[in-house]
């Protein structure tokens, strides 16, 4: 990438060029080289993976796609399976085995020179890998929700805006077309004066007891995915059903959060500020280890006047999605292109010239590639992404105090009650630490 030409190299070619030496230039057209349109391998962004595992790996996927525009050179999972399965199929679509591995984030960050990491980690690592690769200079897709934790999400976001990287969070919805064209139809006020907001994501799960504890797999280094968080035997629960405790993650409330509340902030163009006041109500599990709420009512409250309600889908009028509500009617916006109105023909209203045009992208990984090359921001910035997932993380403190919660979405911190700012962070096991920014 020109971005990463050094100085010495800038020299170089200039000292050439005066003494009449032919120098081929690091960037070139591909018909120059004779590759029938393919982007020649010096103008690939060049990435690497932290986190192999299931989104991981369907992540890379997704960027592979790309081949022509990216190439993947490096690896790192605790899991060795999962990191031995993901480099063969590095190296069958780069068609060589030099695809480099690691167990530590810490070493693959130290040696390897990448122009971008994609990043898929349980969302207690969040805080520390986020912003140790960031600091880097490297520019991140990074899986949602970006943090654990509000103060986690406010370092990241520091260290993203201090160090000028690309960010796109894999809040991919942004880059479909009905999310984008119900987002657009209500910001342009199809709908008239939002009121209220429904967004509603999946119930949680039941719970599995208390497993007994087990032998740690051969393939798994245990202490190292668990990280900042407590020390605890193995039970067999890593990999995908760490999102059902608490210490990793807050369940499907904030495993979703960063998809229908994004939209939400993006239609009612509340994506740079937050509710003011936050109160909720959750169902826990009476038994075993999976604690996270398996059904969550939270009721926001914005500066603005608008209310917004996050549940479990079984509890929302109209189930999953995000659902705007004005005071000309409704628009109700969900996977699979779903799109409905109050009256069909607000979905048939044309956006004028002058009128308020959404970013539009039509490839969540694509986009990332294009903003690495052009410097612009990605669809699914920082800063958007943390708002998102701080009204879910504020509604988990609520339902956690049985408190409302009064907020100050400017200096975002939690007004008169020491004990639920408390909870704005989580202790993090020696020796682990947040990093200063």
């Amino acid at each position: 990438m020109a971005k990463h030409s050094s100085r010495r190299d800038f020299v170089k070619r200039s000292a050439a060029a005066a003494v009449g030496v032919f120098v081929i230039p690091e960037i070139i057209p591909s018909s120059a080289l004779g590759l029938g349109g393919k982007t020649p391998p010096s103008n690939r962004v060049v990435m690497g993976q932290i986190g192999t595992g299931s989104q991981g790996t369907s992540n890379m996927r997704d960027f592979i796609k790309l081949k022509d525009q990216v190439q993947f050179v490096a690896l790192c999972d605790v899991d060795s399976n999962r990191l031995l399965a993901t480099k063969e199929l590095v190296e069958k679509t780069n068609n060589n085995k030099n695809c480099r591995t690691y167990s530590d984030y810490r070493e693959f960050l130290e040696k390897e020179k990448l122009d971008a990491v994609s990043i898929a980690i349980p969302d207690h690592w969040h805080g520390i890998i986020y912003t140790e690769t960031v600091k880097k200079k490297v520019d991140v897709y990074g899986e949602k929700p970006i943090c654990r934790t509000i103060n986690d999400g406010k370092v990241i976001v520091s260290a993203v805006q201090k160090n000028n990287i690309i960010w796109q969070t894999g809040s991919w919805q942004r880059s479909q077309e009905n999310f984008r064209r119900g987002a657009e139809l209500v910001i342009n006020g199809r709908i008239g004066k939002i009121k209220y907001i429904e967004v509603g994501l999946p119930d949680g799960n039941m719970g599995i007891g208390t497993p007994p504890i087990q032998e740690v797999p051969k393939e798994l280094d245990w202490d190292m995915w668990l990280g900042p968080t407590l020390k605890v035997p193995f039970r067999g629960v890593y990999h995908w059903n760490w999102r059902w405790i608490l210490d990793y993650s807050g369940g499907q409330l904030t495993d979703w959060s960063g998809h229908h509340i994004d939209i939400a902030n993006w239609g009612a163009g509340l994506e740079h500020t937050g509710p003011v006041e936050i109160e909720g109500v959750g169902v826990y599990p009476r038994e075993g280890i999976y604690n996270v709420p398996i059904e969550y009512d939270i009721v926001c409250k914005y500066a603005n006047g608008i209310v917004m309600r996050v549940a479990n889908s079984s509890r929302q009028p109209k189930g999953m999605g995000t659902r705007w509500i004005g005071d000309l009617g409704w628009v109700h916006v969900d996977r699979g292109g779903k799109i409905s109105a109050s009256d069909p023909k607000i979905l048939e209203e044309k956006i004028g010239e002058k009128e308020i045009h959404l970013y539009k992208s039509t490839n969540h990984w694509q986009n990332f590639i294009d903003s690495i090359r052009s410097r612009k921001p990605a669809i699914a910035p920082i800063e958007v992404a943390y708002r998102a997932i701080a009204v879910g993380l504020l509604g988990e403190i609520a339902m956690t105090t049985g408190q409302k919660i009064m907020w100050d979405p400017d200096k975002q911190e939690i007004i008169g009650n020491p004990a639920a700012s408390r909870l704005l962070s989580r202790p993090y096991r020696k020796p682990w630490t947040l990093p200063t920014v």
